[in-house]
């Protein structure tokens, strides 16, 4: 891919903490790949209630809804871990995909993979306890993460899971006294993993892997 001049359109950046990526039902500028940390793709309702309903990391890419022919999306994507990765411009991206068989099969793939993510998300956060899909969610952060550390408040926590905070604080608590975790300010430790999978009882587990492998593959 080049870009005007034939310089390199593909840039270099930071992902702080908090930054959006993409803005609801705002036009979609740029394609984010990140090689360190994770962004999430959250929905909000009227009144401002608002659910994590993806995650991104090293495995995935930023403006699936502009490879599907869109300028917008309904949902908002932002960092929530902080890292690096690429950043390419849609008027590149878009006629890279389209004139490239190999990459549209790629790109095609994962947003594939992204939807069977989003769609068993649906799922565990219909049917699971809210102690459940905490263990589910630190799980799929610790996917894409370098270390053990994830570095979240509780606050945010509950808007991940669409819960409120008391619960999410009790449910940390819970983890915690299990010896699965170990959480201070700002901070969850991963202690357990293999504890925190049989926590979730089925809801994490070879479905999770299958879509992470799809998407790393992809």
């Amino acid at each position: 891919m080049k870009g005007q001049g034939g310089t390199n359109p593909l840039h270099r950046v930071e992902l702080d903490i908090k930054a959006q990526l993409e803005i609801a039902h705002q036009p979609i500028r740029n394609g984010y790949f990140p090689e360190r940390g994770v962004a999430s793709v959250v929905a909000t309702m009227t009144g401002g209630r608002q659910c994590e309903v993806g995650i991104i990391g090293y495995d995935g890419m930023t403006g699936i809804a502009v490879i599907l022919g869109q300028d917008s999306s309904s949902n908002e994507t932002y960092i929530q871990a902080a890292g690096n990765g690429w950043r390419l411009p849609v008027e590149i991206l878009r006629p890279a995909v389209a004139e490239s068989p190999s990459l549209r099969t790629s790109v095609l793939d994962y947003a594939h993979a992204f939807l069977v993510q989003s769609s068993r998300t649906a799922l565990v956060n219909g049917h699971s306890k809210i102690e459940e899909r905490l263990a589910r969610w630190l799980l799929m952060i610790h996917d894409r993460s370098d270390g053990d550390k994830i570095y979240l408040t509780h606050e945010f926590l509950a808007t991940m899971l669409g819960a409120r905070r008391p619960g999410v604080t009790t449910a940390l608590e819970m983890l915690e006294y299990r010896g699965l975790v170990r959480a201070k300010r700002g901070e969850v430790t991963i202690i357990d993993r293999v504890g925190l999978m049989e926590l979730t009882h089925g809801a994490y587990g070879e479905e999770e892997q299958r879509y992470f492998g799809l998407a790393t593959a992809a």
